[in-house]
């Protein structure tokens, strides 16, 4: 019997032009030339002797039997990530090399500390950090280029990509300001912010959405000043006196020490969550594994109250 030898570019071509809707998507994501693309699904079509792809205007729509290619490849793919994740685990005088992907809006003194316990291994472990939006970095932990996704939010159900999102922990929320700011504000909390000056993450944040939501439940209206979609550059503007901010309460004596400023309040009403996002929803990468373990211990949160005068 002879044996047929898949072309595993071909199909990963077809994979990635079915993920995005179209082989100029896919072209830019692949960093491929359209016609390149192009001549690699036909040579799959031909060798499968099916059409994998219908045109639906200027989309590329799958056929059945393309659906049950994509499906196939997907977990083809994934299976040879967990080939490489266990390879990777052999002993060798190499660091293990971890590739994290951080969101915009996820707070980074909440991300230093997730990471510390793949830091403190053994093994030990070279780690690349990438930061930009959800939906950037789940294309590059789809194919492959990052081992984990730290995000506030979980992957929606309308994102095509086979992903996983782990709850790691959850924090209440404390406001912040400089201390000259801080000492106008004192007085009972939350009042004591209803008509201050406020820097908070933008809109499409699940956090902001939280927080709109509170104010509204407590009557509350202080003025928005900036909607600030990088973390570290809200604390910044927080800390040369622009406005009151919201920070995770896990993180609350971090906050202090490094912007130099004071606790306003706090609040257990509004719950900022943090997850990791995987392609797979067993973890093997042992770092990955280390992240999850360690967050388990590293959300002990002080409950809500309103700072000493």
């Amino acid at each position: 019997m002879q044996l047929q030898w898949l072309n595993y570019h071909h199909l990963l071509y077809f994979w990635m032009v079915a993920r995005e809707g179209s082989i100029a998507a896919a072209g830019r994501e692949l960093l491929v030339a359209e016609p390149t693309i192009s001549g690699q699904v036909k040579e799959l079509e031909r060798f499968f002797g099916e059409k994998l792809f219908v045109r639906s205007g200027r989309r590329l729509v799958l056929t059945e039997m393309g659906k049950v290619v994509f499906d196939y490849a997907g977990d083809i793919f994934s299976l040879g990530r967990q080939m490489l994740d266990t390879v990777r685990q052999r002993p060798t005088d190499r660091p293990l090399r971890l590739s994290v992907g951080v969101t915009d809006a996820m707070p980074k003194l909440v991300a230093r500390r997730l990471l510390a316990p793949a830091m403190h291994g053994p093994p030990r472990v070279e780690l690349t950090c990438h930061e930009d939006t959800l939906d950037k970095l789940l294309v590059d932990l789809s194919t492959f280029r990052l081992d984990l996704v730290l995000s506030d939010a979980p992957v929606g159900g309308g994102v095509k990509l086979k992903s996983h999102s782990h709850l790691l922990g959850e924090s209440g929320v404390s406001f912040f300001a400089a201390p000259a700011l801080a000492r106008r504000l004192q007085g009972k909390f939350p009042a004591s912010i209803a008509d201050a000056d406020l820097l908070l993450p933008t809109e499409e944040t699940a956090l902001r959405r939280a927080l709109d939501q509170w104010f509204r439940s407590r009557s509350l209206r202080p003025r928005v000043v900036a909607s600030i979609e990088d973390s570290a550059l809200l604390k910044t503007f927080g800390q040369a006196g622009l406005g009151v901010f919201p920070a995770p309460t896990v993180v609350e004596k971090e906050v202090c020490r490094q912007y130099q400023v004071k606790m306003v309040g706090r609040t257990s009403e509004v719950r900022e969550r943090f997850y990791a996002v995987t392609v797979d929803r067993k973890l093997r990468h042992p770092a990955v594994v280390a992240i999850c373990d360690g967050a388990k211990g590293a959300f002990h949160v002080a409950p809500a109250a309103t700072p000493p005068r």
